[in-house]
């Protein structure tokens, strides 16, 4: 589950994105964190390590050249002694045990937050006091999402958390953390905003337990919502689509080619968009088609009836008939002929059939069969019983009767012999 919108809007948390210890190592290679220029950004990168001092050893002692930056009337000087603490805390970030596994027998908990800008949302599980972080995400608002009033963003953190990490919360507890009481109430509420009661439907499948928490106690998602990043703005909305919406939907792009005879077949819909012409052939076309749920099938012009088909089954069928168990890498007529005989069409069998011979190493490596190529052919007489003798002398041999030799006629047919 990659978290892109973390890793592009938070500067300072580019390397807690492993959740085991084979990932350290590559988020240290991957953290791209630029030093903080002014006294906010101190702010912002203490606040949100802040969270996780309770695993790090002599944490106040490390961050005071930076909590100096903070005290007042004081010069902002990043140093290089601030530099090496600031190193050292973001190497502390990013090893254990501030990231951990998901532990399936205990409940998840989310901690959800929202600003003007971005909603961000953290994943991890509660061990005894502590809580241990399994993973981050986030996501810039755009334009008109902005403009949403302070309850419609709280409830959007929440869905777009439990939209980002479903695997996690589908069959399980979870409890959320935000620092907006509404939402507790508000799932109890009969009256509300169209958008509103859809992502509480939403919401319906999860066990969810709503927490209230002040600010100073959600910390790690209050301080993530304030970071934005322009250039990782994200446009696109939160999926709330429920999934029986989208099950047995058909893009328009994934469309077959006969999508629109079986829906006027089925349900007397007419493409939109077309002129007199277009539908007066479309209609003269009908007569050729008829519904045999749930497939189309044509009367081709040999009064067979074949069952129409659309991609991926066309490249399957064409390659059992060129070269499957029953196949003998045959040319492109004959493997189209093949495709009709066995009752499939759709209108490109014969351009398809070419480019598939065309594309077969195997037929490209035989070649054509040439006259050199050929076996010379014996003529084989036929012949009937005692038409065709062999004959042949046998001899000398000692005299008898005056006699030295034998003369031998044997059939062809029958193998009949006279001495």
């Amino acid at each position: 589950m990659s978290l892109h919108g973390q890793r592009k809007n938070c500067a300072w948390t580019q390397g807690i994105w492993g959740k085991t210890r084979s990932r350290q190592s590559k988020n240290r290679r991957n953290l791209k964190t630029s030093t903080p220029t002014n006294i906010k950004g101190v702010r912002n990168f203490l606040g949100h390590a802040g969270f996780y001092r309770c695993f790090i050893k002599d944490f106040s002692k490390i961050a005071r050249p930076l909590t100096k930056l903070l005290e007042k009337d004081t010069p902002f000087e990043f140093n290089d002694e601030c530099q090496k603490e600031f190193e050292l805390l973001k190497e502390k970030l990013t090893c254990a045990p501030v990231i951990v596994s998901s532990n399936w027998n205990l409940s998840f908990e989310l901690m959800c937050d929202a600003s003007d800008f971005v909603v961000r949302a953290v994943l991890g599980q509660k061990d005894g006091k502590n809580f241990h972080p399994i993973y981050f995400a986030s996501k810039t608002l755009n334009p008109p999402q902005q403009k949403y009033t302070v309850t419609k963003k709280e409830l959007m953190a929440v869905v777009f958390a439990f939209n980002k990490f479903r695997s996690y919360l589908i069959l399980s507890k979870s409890i959320v953390h935000t620092d907006h009481s509404t939402l507790k109430h508000l799932f109890k509420k009969q009256d509300a905003k169209p958008r509103l009661i859809r992502w509480i439907l939403l919401l319906q499948e999860f066990d969810i337990e709503i927490k209230d928490r002040k600010c100073t106690e959600n910390v790690v998602a209050d301080h993530l919502s304030r970071i934005e990043n322009e250039e990782s703005s994200d446009d696109s909305d939160v999926d709330d689509n429920f999934l029986g919406e989208t099950l047995m939907e058909i893009n328009n792009k994934d469309e077959p080619w006969f999508a629109d005879f079986a829906k006027y077949l089925v349900a007397d819909i007419i493409p939109k968009g077309m002129t007199d012409q277009q539908k007066n052939k479309f209609i003269s076309d009908l007569k050729h088609y008829f519904w045999e749920e749930p497939y189309l099938l044509k009367v081709c012009s040999n009064r067979m009836i074949r069952r129409c088909v659309s991609r991926p089954e066309t490249r399957t069928i064409l390659d059992q008939c060129h070269h499957g168990p029953t196949g003998g890498h045959y040319g492109p007529n004959v493997t189209a002929k093949k495709v009709l005989d066995s009752g499939f069409y759709w209108p490109t069998i014969i351009k398809e059939a070419h480019t598939l011979v065309q594309l077969c190493e195997a037929c490209q490596k035989t070649g054509n069969i040439s006259k050199r190529d050929e076996m010379p052919l014996n003529n084989i007489q036929v012949c009937e019983i005692f038409d065709v003798w062999g004959i042949d002398f046998m001899g000398p041999f000692p005299k008898s009767h005056k006699f030295e030799y034998i003369l031998v006629a044997v059939d062809y047919v029958s193998k009949w012999a006279e001495a």
